[in-house]
């Protein structure tokens, strides 16, 4: 049985997961007219990088002859994907910035409007969907469906189920609240990636180098923490994450702040 204070933060999960790029989004349009477009155009850059094209070059090489080596070794599958996230998202960054915001004055805010858009819909989908399932699978343990569901599945699927089933079962609240911190600071890194690379592409010169910075962020952080998850307690990793998102966000800040000569306040409103 899954006890009702767990369910009980599974819901607000899948509330918050859909409720806070929503709002953040909104809140900033209504707050600094920021654009809209500009937050789609970030959310389906995400969709078509990162879920799509990234995902089938994962399903090429991690099936492919090197997959099992890869995959079966930490430090090869940390590197591995590390680099594909990185390279992925903000190649589809840098692409979306240089030519489907043409129109956007050269500050800060439409960075900002993007980081939220690519930051939102990685959380709407993989958090607020996936808690969906969560709860789905959740119900039915405590409905006494599952052994109903595990006689229709294939037989090479059953240890997977079963594996998903256990899980949920064995989850505390905390663990799920954990989650939701983890999706926090996700989304303070995206919008600080998305300064980062926006003010390589309108201020180019000494500040082009802030693009293969980028991706190398990208990969040492997600790298890293593939790494780390092995000898640490899920708290602690996601405190780890937490820390490396504001010095992140420090760091682009101070970006802003040198290349757009805009101070905090004038970085969204001018």
């Amino acid at each position: 049985m899954v006890p009702t204070s767990t369910i009980t933060v599974i819901i607000i999960d899948i509330i918050l997961g859909f409720a806070v790029p929503v709002a953040l989004s909104w809140w900033l349009i209504k707050k600094y007219k920021i654009s809209l477009s500009t937050v789609l155009i970030g959310a389906a850059t995400f969709i078509v990088f990162a879920l799509v094209l990234e995902s089938i070059m994962h399903n090429i090489v991690l099936t492919g002859a090197r997959g099992e080596a890869i995959r079966g070794n930490t430090w090869y599958y940390a590197l591995y994907g590390g680099l594909a996230a990185g390279i992925f998202e903000e190649v589809g960054r840098y692409i979306a910035m240089k030519f489907l915001l043409i129109k956007e004055p050269t500050k800060v805010s439409p960075a900002i409007a993007y980081g939220v858009g690519h930051g939102g819909v990685e959380m709407l989908i993989i958090f607020g969907i996936g808690m969906i399932s969560t709860l789905m699978m959740a119900l039915m343990i405590n409905n006494g469906q599952i052994n109903e569901i595990m006689s229709q599945v294939p037989a090479n699927a059953v240890d997977q189920l079963q594996s998903q089933i256990d899980q949920v079962q064995t989850a505390s609240s905390a663990s799920y609240l954990l989650g939701l911190w983890e999706r926090a600071s996700a989304m303070i890194m995206q919008i600080s990636l998305s300064v980062l690379v926006w003010t390589a592409v309108r201020k180019g010169g000494k500040w082009s180098w802030l693009f293969p910075a980028a991706i190398l962020i990208h990969a040492v952080v997600d790298g890293s923490l593939v790494v780390m998850q092995k000898s640490m307690s899920t708290a602690a990793l996601e405190a780890v994450c937490f820390a490396m998102a504001i010095i992140l966000a420090v760091f682009a800040y101070w970006v802003a702040r040198n290349a757009f000569n805009e101070s905090s306040s004038e970085a969204i409103t001018e």
